[in-house]
C-alpha cells in the first residue's frame, strides 16, 4: 500500500491524493510538515514534501510520484492510451504546474499565511500569470473536462492550482484571474467540486488547514 505523506494545505500532496482516489488505489496517509524536512531526507533528498513511500522505497516530486501511480496501478487509467493525446495530457499539466501555479505560488505568503509580499513580487506574478493562463487556455477545450470528454489525470490536477489561483488572486488582486483569462474554467470547477472524491479531498483539506493553523507556524507554502 502506497504510504502518502504530507499534509492537506499543499495542493501538490492533495493532486496525489484525488488521483489516489479517482484511481480506487488503496492508501493511507501521514502527516509531515516541511519544517520536520531533516526526518524525511532519506526519501526526498530536497526535503520537499509530498512524497510516498512504496514497497520499493520513496519517491519525490509530485509529477514523477503520478506518473509512478499511473504505471504501477494500471486499472482506470487516468492517461490516454494514445501516444500523442498521452503526451497532450502531460504536455497541459506541465503549463498548469510551471507557468500558471508557480507564478501564483509567489503570493502564497500573503494571501493564505499572514505574511508579506512586495508590491513588485505582486505586479510581476500579474504579468508572468495571465502569460501563463493565456496558454492554458489554449491549450484546454473544456468540453466538459480539460482536455475533451474523457476526465484524466490533467482535470484532477488542474482542479487543485486553479482552485489556489483562484483565492489567491483574489485575496491579492481583488480579482479572479482564472476566470479572467480562462472563462472557460468556471463551469469545470462547478462540474469538479460535484465529484465525490473532489468533495472528500476538499473537506480533509479544511480539516487540514484548521490543524495547520492552530499550530500557530508560519510558513511560506
Amino acid at each position: 500500500m502506497i504510504e502518502l505523506c504530507g499534509f492537506g494545505v499543499s495542493n501538490y500532496y492533495n493532486k496525489l491524493k484525488l488521483i489516489l482516489l479517482e484511481k480506487g488505489v488503496p492508501f493511507r496517509e501521514t502527516v509531515v510538515y516541511p519544517w520536520s524536512r531533516n526526518e524525511f531526507l532519506h526519501y526526498s533528498p530536497l526535503g520537499k514534501i509530498p512524497y510516498v513511500v512504496t514497497e520499493y522505497g520513496g519517491l519525490s516530486e509530485s509529477q514523477v510520484i503520478l506518473e509512478y501511480i499511473e504505471d504501477r496501478y494500471p486499472d482506470n487509467p487516468l492517461h490516454p492510451t494514445e501516444i500523442y493525446a498521452r503526451a497532450k495530457c502531460r504536455e497541459l499539466i506541465q503549463h498548469v504546474e510551471l507557468n500558471a501555479e508557480w507564478v501564483a505560488r509567489r503570493l502564497y505568503k500573503e494571501a493564505f499565511f499572514n505574511g508579506v509580499v512586495s508590491d513588485e513580487t505582486k505586479q510581476e506574478a500579474k504579468v508572468r500569470l495571465a502569460l501563463g493562463l493565456r496558454g492554458v487556455a489554449q491549450l484546454a477545450s473544456f468540453s466538459p473536462y480539460v482536455l475533451g470528454s474523457t476526465f484524466s489525470a490533467a482535470d484532477c490536477v488542474a482542479f487543485v492550482h486553479f482552485t489556489m489561483i483562484e483565492r489567491a488572486t483574489m485575496n491579492i488582486y481583488g480579482e479572479n484571474l482564472l476566470r479572467e483569462f480562462v472563462p472557460e474554467a468556471a463551469a469545470f470547477m462547478q462540474l469538479m467540486g460535484e465529484r465525490p472524491h473532489v468533495r472528500t479531498m476538499m473537506a480533509d483539506r479544511e480539516v487540514a488547514m484548521q490543524a495547520f493553523l492552530d499550530q500557530n507556524v508560519k510558513y511560506d507554502g
